[in-house]
């Protein structure tokens, strides 16, 4: 099935394909025919924030949209299809020029190509389109995309602490790498 080593949501104790894990397995149901796409698995190509794959950083957003999701009372399932589809631009963003700034244009540029690898309501659409509020037009009109703008939030500031903080720890000789 899924052949990358990413076993986690950054910043989570618990492991994605963990058969033993009831919350995890449900999480995995949600997002495993996404997970399998030639088009999300061309995001293993990418960087996102320091050295997190864009994949990596996808199913760390989709995860924490899950669990948001369950705990404010919005549909989970939307909530992580939406999160693991919410960067799907196939492009590097620090050296592609885009008619507009990165962060207005890629949202819509996620939003066509997951068109492409699935048939989205309008609610997965809007959390696609929204995730960046507030640099984006308009407030998240649907729970779902609520929790997917707070978990691309949190999922962003964990990968760059956890790489500044690597960084610091092998300059002090704490750690190897």
């Amino acid at each position: 099935m899924y052949d990358d080593p990413i076993v986690r949501a950054i910043g989570s104790r618990h492991e994605i394909f963990d058969e033993n894990d009831p919350l995890t397995q449900d999480f995995l149901s949600c997002i495993s025919d996404l997970l399998e796409h030639k088009r999300v698995q061309k995001l293993k190509k990418y960087h996102q924030h320091c050295n997190t794959s864009r994949l990596q950083h996808c199913i760390s957003v989709s995860y924490y949209s899950y669990l948001i999701a369950r705990k404010i009372g919005a549909d989970p399932r939307k909530a992580a299809r939406a999160g693991l589809l919410h960067d799907l631009f196939l492009y590097d963003w620090r050296t592609k020029k885009t008619p507009q700034v990165h962060a207005f244009f890629h949202p819509k540029a996620a939003a066509e190509n997951a068109k492409r690898v699935t048939e989205l309501s309008d609610c997965e659409i809007d959390a696609i389109l929204k995730h960046m509020w507030p640099l984006c037009w308009g407030l998240p009109a649907y729970r779902e995309s609520v929790a997917v703008t707070l978990a691309d939030k949190y999922a962003a500031s964990i990968e760059v602490v956890y790489q500044w903080s690597m960084v610091c720890l092998r300059k002090l000789h704490l750690v190897r790498g």
